[in-house]
């Protein structure tokens, strides 16, 4: 496995991040906690997860199934940098008691304290907000981190689907609040979907966050979708299948797959790959279901595209230039 810091941090993290999305809504504990095994056996440090995942009644079961295997003991839990979030709402349905939802200072302290006790753990190495609050000051929820911070709770905080410009106000304001500010931006970015190229990737970058490309096959759509099509009859659904409905794109997936056949390259592994060539990437969150999908992503690591494949995959899938001139001058 190879290693990286992230972004402006003494902290080194793996170039795959796990993802655990899929641990218990897809995927049972047993074979969730084989996945975790094989993971931190080949080296991967990096775990992430948020307090909502499970889904629907089960909010909060995946961070049980990760607080499960840190009980398990055998150093798992100092081994692991381990990531989760907060900002969905955790009230059960029809609960029609506010504050368990978003940013509020209120909602951060009860919200960590929760995910700690369903981790298993005294701590979080990276806290993320999972979405911008736009009812809640950013000096608020600076404050509120920072307490946690002294508690010990959590060590870094960090960012999710944020826009550049968000990214360059929470940062000003932790600089003023002598704060350490954002650490990384978890954020889409594909080969099929770069439109964070022209703000969030360079406010990133600007500000010293690392990057984690979440959905980084842009749910199946780079991981070969087409063959399957054809060979095993699998039809794409989710953002996959939204995708291919446009026949501009299916063209351009077509394209794809051609090139990575010609080279012989598996579809999945170089989308991966090509996301560890880009600028202010840490590393992209890979959400395997079973052990042979961890296995496949594991081998990205080691693959190295070469500059022809690399240009012919701008030609297929080109990005949107730099801001501002991708729509000015």
């Amino acid at each position: 496995m190879k290693y990286t810091q992230l972004g402006r941090t003494g902290l080194k993290v793996s170039r795959l991040v796990l993802g655990t999305m899929n641990f218990g809504p897809q995927t049972d504990e047993p074979e969730s906690h084989a996945i975790m095994d094989a993971a931190l056996g080949a080296g991967v440090n990096f775990f992430d997860t948020a307090n909502v995942y499970g889904w629907g009644e089960n909010k909060g079961r995946t961070e049980e199934i990760i607080g499960n295997w840190f009980a398990k003991g055998g150093d798992r839990r100092d081994k692991v940098v381990l990531a989760t979030k907060v900002y969905g709402n955790m009230a059960g349905d029809g609960d029609p008691w506010p504050n368990h939802d978003r940013l509020s200072a209120v909602n951060i302290r009860r919200a960590v304290d929760a995910s700690l006790k369903r981790l298993r753990t005294d701590h979080i190495d990276l806290y993320q907000f999972h979405h911008i609050d736009r009812r809640t000051p950013v000096e608020e929820i600076w404050q509120a981190v920072d307490v946690l911070i002294k508690q010990g709770k959590i060590l870094y905080a960090g960012s999710s689907n944020f826009p550049g410009w968000k990214i360059a106000q929470t940062n000003e304001a932790a600089q003023r609040l002598a704060s350490f500010g954002l650490v990384s931006e978890q954020c889409l970015y594909n080969l099929a979907e770069r439109r964070a190229e022209m703000e969030v990737i360079p406010a990133a970058q600007e500000y010293g966050l690392g990057v984690i490309p979440w959905s980084p096959l842009h749910g199946g759509l780079l991981g070969g979708v087409l063959k399957k099509e054809a060979t095993a009859g699998r039809r794409a659904s989710g953002r996959s299948a939204d995708a291919l409905a446009d026949t501009q794109m299916r063209e351009k997936v077509q394209a794809y797959e051609n090139l990575l056949d010609k080279h012989g390259l598996e579809p999945g592994e170089a989308a991966l790959a090509w996301l560890l060539t880009r600028p202010g990437v840490t590393g992209p969150i890979v959400g395997p279901r079973t052990a042979d999908q961890l296995a496949s992503a594991l081998r990205a690591v080691e693959l190295e595209l070469g500059d022809e494949v690399l240009a012919s995959l701008d030609e297929i899938f080109p990005g949107p230039g730099p801001s501002p001139e991708a729509f000015a001058w």
